[in-house]
């Protein structure tokens, strides 16, 4: 963590970029996933009401499979904003499972993205793209290895070696060797 001192207030710059960086990326993907589901919804419902049919499809086959899609669809990018917005309200890293989760919806917003700017425009293809730097911003600010549970210090507030200022910490016995008594080495 970076510590900027202006004054006498510290300021965490490190910290309020991570933090903002997921929260963004998790209000972006809250806006996407409903969009998609609203899209999907008004779809379905223009191809009941139009009785359009692809090969003689059953027209309510149809829209209850753009129903379906759409709120999968949605159901998944409202996953992705809950773990971006857990890492940004705990100022920790998502867990193996939501890295994982987070790197499958960056790789689907950049196919989302190269599918825009053929079928939609240079637009769409913008806006994808900045919900993917906000993943990757997302992804790339937390150290997993410095928050692994075995890298705390005593208090399990900071990673082990990183003081309030960013500096090695002062180690010190809380109890002390008793006077007169000889120092023993702590039993493992």
């Amino acid at each position: 963590m970076t510590v900027r001192t202006t004054g006498r207030t510290p300021v965490r710059t490190t910290v309020r970029f991570r933090r903002s960086a997921a929260a963004l990326a998790a209000l972006a993907l809250i806006v996407e996933g409903l969009g998609i589901a609203l899209v999907n919804w008004i779809l379905g419902v223009v191809v009941r009401r139009q009785r359009m049919s692809l090969a003689g499809s059953d027209p309510a086959l149809m829209s209850l499979a753009a129903w379906i899609a759409g709120g999968l669809f949605a159901g998944y990018l409202l996953l992705c904003a809950f773990v971006a917005l857990r890492a940004a309200l705990r100022d920790r890293p998502p867990r193996t499972a939501g890295r994982i989760l987070l790197i499958t919806c960056g790789v689907v917003h950049g196919l989302l993205g190269a599918f825009c700017v053929a079928l939609v425009g240079w637009g769409a293809f913008a806006a994808v793209m900045a919900v993917l730097a906000l993943l990757v911003c997302t992804l790339l600010a937390y150290d997993p290895e410095a928050y692994e549970p075995q890298a705390y210090g005593p208090e399990g507030r900071e990673p082990r070696g990183q003081g309030p200022e960013g500096r090695e910490p002062e180690r010190r016995d809380p109890e002390g060797p008793a006077q007169g008594a000889e120092a023993t080495p702590p039993s493992r």
